[in-house]
């Protein structure tokens, strides 16, 4: 397959900027759910961590940097001059990126890693929403009844872990606290997938996976130092999490997924990103010791219904 190579950045013309222009659909799939199931893990090893959301995101991003570095530089031939506008993107890339880790990691403390991990990928509608408006990207009617029905599946899922009792109205109001943060960052998360669907038309995914997370990094380490958060001291169990959060879940789940984004559209790629929470919450049941309700598990099978249904019929 060709990959995007760097070309002339100044004022690309609009069809060049399409990563999906002359490009075989049907390599990059077989890498969707292998990523998924790597990034599936991600809740697991940050509730084993018990860090702060801040803390464990600077890790994964910094964690993620330090094993990509060498690969970078080996590849330095192939991006001899970067443009100052791809690296704006790489930069905005890390920012959103940053948000989203701290925010959804955050979420993680109060809500459960099944409840989490669903409500971050409602940024589906987002990202479909933003690629029809932003790249005129053309959805087809299949598109948005697979959508729906995914997102009915992951409704049925919250629905479920709303209605349990939790015992007092302070674990109530936590979980909300928690549910909110982990929308908040569905938001930074779409944004982080549009910019990256833009981002990887003109630039190779190992060098965007690295100039983003090693820009994120610097933004969540001048987090935890405004706001005091150690960096070490901690147990060996806890640097564990951590390094199975940067390598197994960020460097090689997301660039897989990073890799796709560059040849499938975002849209197509979020909603498929919808069976992370499917995962997600099939893991925490023995890694973690959170249940599943019926109603959760009538909710994971439509999801993945939806899924299959943007897939197999959704493109144009």
């Amino acid at each position: 397959m060709r990959r995007p190579t760097i070309t002339n950045l100044t004022s690309p013309p609009a069809a060049s900027l399409s990563p999906f222009k002359h490009l075989p659909s049907s390599r990059p799939y077989p890498l969707l759910p292998f990523g998924i199931f790597c990034i599936a893990s991600s809740a697991i090893f940050v509730k084993w961590s018990g860090l702060p959301g801040a803390t464990s995101g600077f890790y994964r991003l910094a964690i993620g940097s330090v094993a990509m570095v060498v690969p970078f530089w080996l590849r330095r031939s192939r991006h001899p001059h970067i443009s100052r506008r791809v690296l704006a993107l790489a930069a905005l890339g890390g920012l959103w990126f940053a948000l989203d880790v701290w925010t959804w990691q955050s979420s993680l403390s109060y809500a459960s890693a099944a409840s989490a991990t669903l409500l971050g990928n409602t940024s589906s509608v987002l990202v479909a929403l933003g690629a029809w408006l932003l790249f005129r990207e053309r959805l087809r009617l299949p598109f948005w009844t697979g959508l729906i029905v995914a997102l009915a599946g992951v409704m049925l899922v919250l629905s479920a872990d709303i209605l349990t009792p939790h015992g007092s109205a302070l674990v109530a109001n936590s979980r909300t606290e928690g549910n909110l943060l982990a929308l908040l960052g569905a938001f930074f998360y779409a944004a982080y997938l549009l910019t990256t669907q833009r981002t990887r038309a003109n630039l190779d995914t190992l060098s965007y996976m690295f100039l983003m997370s090693f820009i994120g990094s610097l933004l969540l380490l001048g987090l935890n130092v405004s706001q005091g958060l150690p960096l070490w001291g901690f147990s060996l169990n806890t640097w564990l999490a951590l390094l199975g959060l940067g390598l197994i879940t960020h460097v090689t789940g997301w660039l897989a997924i990073s890799y796709a984004l560059g040849h499938i559209r975002a849209s197509i790629v979020s909603v498929t990103l919808l069976g992370q929470p499917v995962l997600t919450a099939l893991l925490s049941i023995p890694l973690l010791g959170e249940g599943l309700v019926p109603l959760q598990i009538v909710g994971g099978l439509l999801a993945l219904g939806g899924i299959y249904i943007v897939n197999r019929y959704g493109r144009a």
